[in-house]
Formats: structure tokens, C-alpha cells, sequence
């Protein structure tokens, strides 16, 4: 485990976060997978529930190149191949639960859009059993929660994917963990957006050049803008909290960057 900006991530490959997956699912095993990108870190001082998710999730993700090109800068043992997001991993993510027949229920999106992702999905991997339900509810109210909860519970998933958007997805997740029971659960934000054709989806290639995030912005500027222009100026005071560290850490004051799990 490292912390770079404030947050703690885990140096891990999708590939490897993949074969743990398997291997929660195989044991019977209920986990947590968080991830961490520019808007999450700037969050992380704001917002106490997201913390308290993210410091509790069995693993953390890097879904940031940027993030990954300042690790390297300080010296810390991260490179872009770790980036790890959902557009990255899904081909292999659901010919791997296509494989091993597991059950896998994704709750988030506008009313319809869930579906529509479904049937997409089942035309490329036939034979994946998935399940989907809008996000459209009030957390806050016991009943309203309670039904979504129920229904996921009579689907009986073993991967559960949540994208309803940061921080509401974490917060979800945070409040209902132990109703989920043995399901591995992954925050996806708009996954299912990008396989219902509702959201563009990028290059693949402009995540290693660092330049997604121009795409997502130029694609929906209204609602990015402060994301992207506006809310990594606030990164400043952790960015140089991570370079005193580093300093202190060359000078022979040991590593205080790194911390064990």
C-alpha cells in the first residue's frame, strides 16, 4: 500500500486485480474494491464517509495517469501500467465471469440505461449472467433502500458493480456492506453508461498519453469542468506534503512515503 495526494492506493495491475476477483469469488469470499483518481483525492478532506470507505475497501485501484506520472516523480514505485478502470478491464472482466459462470448484478444508471448495457453485454458474452437495476432512488429513505437491497439480494450476486457516481456509489456501499453479503463489490462509476452508448468512449490510448480527461471534458463540459479545471488547484498542499516527504526520505530520514497495509 502506498499514499501519494492524500490517498491510499494499491500498486496492482488489472490483470492481478482480476485474479482477485477470482479468488474472493471462488472462496465465498466478500470484498471491497475503491479506486482513487483526481476527483476522489480532492473529495478525501470534504467528505468523512468517503474516507472512511476508501481507508476500509480491501483494495484501491489507480484510475489516474496523472496520478501515476507525480508517484513516479517522487520516486515511488507506481508506473502507468497500474492504471486500472473499467474500460480497461472489461473485456477480460466478463470473458473471465462468462468462463466461470459467476453472477454478476450491476445497480446505477438512468431508468433504462442499466438495461440497454445489459443487452449489449449478452450479445458479446452470451451466456454471462447479469442482472441490472436503475440508480434511481433515495438512499435516505429505510423503504426505498430497503427494496434495492432486496432485490440484489434475491439475485444473489458474487460481483456486484455500483456506478452511481462519486461519492453517492462509495457512500451506498459504505452504509450497506454488511446487507451485500459475500458479493464482491466494485464502485464503476459510469460503466454502464459507455456499454449503453449513452457516453463516449475514449481512446484507449489517450489514458497511457494522460489526456483522457480531455475527451471526457470536451464531451460533457458542463458537468466536468470544475472536475477537471478547478478541483486539482486544490491538490497543491497534499502535492507538496508528498514532495517535504520525499525530500525527507532521500535526506535519510527514512521512508514515510511508503506504509505497510
Amino acid at each position: 500500500m502506498i499514499r501519494v495526494l492524500g490517498g491510499r492506493v494499491d500498486p496492482i495491475a488489472s490483470a492481478d486485480m482480476l485474479r482477485m476477483v477470482d479468488s474472493w469469488v471462488t472462496a465465498g469470499q466478500g470484498a471491497v474494491i475503491a479506486n482513487h483518481n483526481a476527483h476522489s483525492l480532492y473529495l478525501l478532506r470534504r467528505d468523512p464517509k468517503l474516507r472512511a470507505f476508501l481507508e476500509s475497501a480491501d483494495l484501491v485501484q489507480i484510475d489516474s495517469a496523472p496520478l501515476l506520472v507525480w508517484a513516479h516523480l517522487l520516486g515511488l514505485p507506481l508506473h502507468r501500467g497500474l492504471r486500472s478502470t473499467y474500460l480497461d478491464w472489461r473485456g477480460e472482466f466478463w470473458t473471465l465471469a462468462q468462463a466461470r459462470g459467476w453472477r454478476v448484478f450491476y445497480l446505477g444508471g438512468e431508468p433504462g440505461v442499466a438495461d440497454r448495457a445489459r443487452q449489449r453485454i449478452l450479445r458479446r458474452w452470451p451466456g454471462v449472467i447479469l442482472g441490472a437495476r436503475h440508480g434511481y432512488f433515495d438512499p435516505a429513505s429505510p423503504a426505498d433502500n430497503r427494496r434495492v437491497v432486496d432485490t440484489i439480494a434475491a439475485f444473489a450476486p458474487q460481483v456486484l458493480m455500483v456506478g452511481m457516481g462519486m461519492p453517492r456509489q462509495e457512500h451506498w456501499i459504505e452504509d450497506n456492506r454488511a446487507a451485500l453479503g459475500a458479493a464482491v463489490v466494485l464502485s464503476v462509476g459510469a460503466a454502464f453508461d459507455y456499454e449503453a452508448g449513452i457516453q463516449k468512449t475514449p481512446p484507449r490510448w489517450s489514458g497511457p498519453m494522460c489526456v483522457e480527461w480531455l475527451f471526457r471534458l470536451a464531451g460533457d463540459p458542463v458537468r466536468l469542468s470544475r472536475r477537471y479545471l478547478i478541483e486539482p488547484w486544490f491538490l497543491l498542499p497534499s502535492a507538496m506534503d508528498d514532495v517535504a516527504r520525499a525530500l525527507r526520505s532521500r535526506g535519510g530520514a527514512g521512508d514515510s512515503t511508503l506504509q505497510a497495509p
